[in-house]
C-alpha cells in the first residue's frame, strides 16, 4: 500500500529534463551562429544540409534560399563585370562596333556576343588577321578576372558539307576553339580558366526564318561566368 502511494506522487524534478534539454539546444543553435559568422560557401552547404536532414528529412540545395545571399563574392562579381561591360561598350562605341559586338548580363554572369562576319568568312573557322587585334584588345580587358570563361559557338541552320566540316556542330565547336587559342596565346589568360563550346544550329538567339535571322544566330559568345559557377568546373590535378 505504501510502495503504491509513494508511486503516485509527483515527481517535482521532471522539470530538469525540459530544461537540460532547452539548455543543449541552446548550446547547439550558439554554436551554429558562431560558425556562420566566419562562413564561406562550403561551410554554409554543409550546414545547412545537416541541419535540413535532421529537421525535414531531406538536402538543402543551393539556390533555393529566396533571401539574400550568403555566397561572398555574388555582389562583387555584378560590380566587377558591370564594370567590364561599361569599358566594353566604351571600346564598341570608339571602334564602330555597334552591331558586330553586344554585350549583356545574366545569371550566368557577362555574355560578349560577337556576329561570325566580324571574325570569320562564311563556312569558315579561321579568325580574320586584320580583326584578330579586336578579340586581343577585348581579351586584355578580361585578363585579370578570376572567373571562368566560356566561348561558344554557334551557326545559322543552313547545312554545310565540305572538305573541312561534316555539320555546323563542327564549324562551331572549331570557331570557338580558334577564339580560345588566340585568347590564351597571344592574350595570355590562363588556359585552365577557358573552355571552347559548340552549339552548331541547335540554339538559336531568333528562327531561321529570313537571311537576316540567320546572320544574328551565326555568332561566337564569350561568357564571363559568375564566380560562383567556378566550383562546378572540374578541377585539374
Amino acid at each position: 500500500m505504501k510502495r503504491l502511494e509513494d508511486e503516485s506522487k509527483p515527481n517535482h524534478e521532471r522539470w530538469l529534463l525540459t530544461y537540460s534539454d532547452m539548455i543543449t539546444l541552446l548550446l547547439i543553435f550558439f554554436i551554429v551562429m558562431y560558425t556562420i559568422s566566419t562562413i564561406n560557401a562550403t561551410k554554409f552547404a554543409q550546414i545547412a544540409s545537416s541541419l535540413s536532414k535532421t529537421f525535414t528529412g531531406t538536402d538543402y540545395v543551393i539556390g533555393q534560399y529566396s533571401g539574400s545571399s550568403f555566397v561572398q563574392g555574388n555582389s562583387g562579381d555584378k560590380n566587377s563585370l558591370g564594370e567590364i561591360e561599361k569599358q566594353l561598350n566604351g571600346f564598341i562605341k570608339e571602334n564602330n562596333l555597334q552591331g558586330m559586338v553586344t554585350s549583356y548580363i545574366d545569371e550566368r554572369g557577362l555574355v560578349i556576343s560577337m556576329q561570325d562576319s566580324l571574325l570569320f568568312d562564311l563556312g569558315s573557322a579561321d579568325v580574320h588577321p586584320e580583326e584578330k587585334d579586336v578579340l586581343i584588345k577585348i581579351g586584355n580587358m578580361l585578363k585579370t578576372l578570376p572567373n571562368h570563361i566560356r566561348v561558344e559557338g554557334f551557326t545559322d541552320d543552313l547545312p554545310i558539307h565540305n572538305s573541312k566540316f561534316d555539320s555546323n556542330w563542327e564549324l562551331s565547336v572549331i570557331r570557338a576553339t580558334n577564339v580560345v587559342k588566340i585568347l590564351v596565346n597571344e592574350v595570355g589568360i590562363e588556359p585552365q580558366r577557358i573552355s571552347a563550346v559548340g552549339y552548331g544550329e541547335y540554339r538559336p538567339v531568333v528562327p531561321n526564318d529570313s537571311e537576316e535571322h540567320r546572320r544574328l544566330n551565326r555568332r561566337v559568345d564569350i561568357v564571363i561566368m559568375n564566380t560562383e559557377y567556378n566550383k562546378w568546373e572540374p578541377k585539374s590535378q
